[in-house]
């Protein structure tokens, strides 16, 4: 096994408006943009400091007609995106898109775990990361993740044979269930729980860091998009705020609250 399998390493908006967006999460998370020529259009990379965070491709009409809002996906690394494909079907998930390779990047898939909620995987090239991973923390990187699952428990172990996730610990958190910690070999990954009633179907957040959370909160709803919760403390000490940007798709920051 790789040193980079069961990582996160990339994180991908579909919008439709990639101008607005780029506008937006510059503001917002203060990310600058580059357009990278591709077959049909421009791929945007998001960068922080330089370094590549994530990127942006249009929402097309033939993607919405397929009923696949704006969103953000993150891509996760496995040693062999093909079996990783075949394994995720045996386990009860889906293949959303099969393996599928980019030139000069790697070899990816789309997946959906046994409840729906929809997770990319990638085999890059090289199989290990060019430049040390930025530390969880580090301003305008991804710093947790969320999943809001279908059935925590069945979904779980999912997660586990596909990527080698470990649970870390449950927190009660009374009428809305557990939360449960889990990490990869590397560090402490996010949290998963069970989905609220009210959200339409399972699905995975993702906490990008900033400075001030009530700065970057202000922020949100100034460039257009929705502060949906928040900012709330979490127990180890910052805080965090769930969001829409103006074209709906959803997102979070995590930041700390001034003294």
């Amino acid at each position: 096994m790789s040193n980079f399998h069961g990582r996160f390493i990339w994180y991908e908006l579909m919008t439709p408006d990639i101008a607005g967006a780029k506008s937006f999460y510059g503001n917002v998370v203060g990310w600058t943009s580059q357009d990278m020529p591709m077959p049909g259009g421009a791929y945007t990379i998001l960068e922080a400091d330089g370094a590549g965070v994530g990127g942006a491709m249009p929402l097309t009409d033939e993607v919405k007609a397929m009923g696949v809002p704006p969103n953000w996906t993150a891509y996760v690394a496995v040693d062999d995106v093909d079996a990783a494909a075949r394994k995720a079907a045996s386990l009860g998930g889906s293949v959303i898109r099969p393996p599928q390779d980019i030139p000069e990047v790697g070899r990816f898939a789309i997946i959906a775990d046994p409840h729906g909620a929809v997770i990319a995987i990638m085999t890059p090239v090289p199989a290990d990361p060019p430049r040390p991973e930025a530390a969880r923390g580090t301003l305008g990187h991804a710093s947790w993740h969320e999943l809001y699952a279908g059935d925590l428990e069945a979904d779980f172990p999912f997660y586990a044979e596909m990527f080698g996730w470990k649970k870390d610990s449950d927190m009660d958190m009374g009428p809305m269930g557990v939360y449960r910690l889990f990490s990869n070999a590397y560090d402490q990954g996010g949290g998963m729980m069970a989905k609220p009633a009210n959200m339409p179907v399972p699905a995975w957040l993702y906490y990008f860091q900033v400075g001030d959370i009530d700065q970057a909160a202000q922020r949100i709803t100034a460039a257009g998009g929705q502060v949906l919760n928040g900012p709330m403390e979490v127990p180890n000490g910052e805080w965090i705020a769930q969001g829409q940007d103006p074209q709906g798709a959803m997102f979070a920051v995590v930041g700390k609250k001034a003294a």
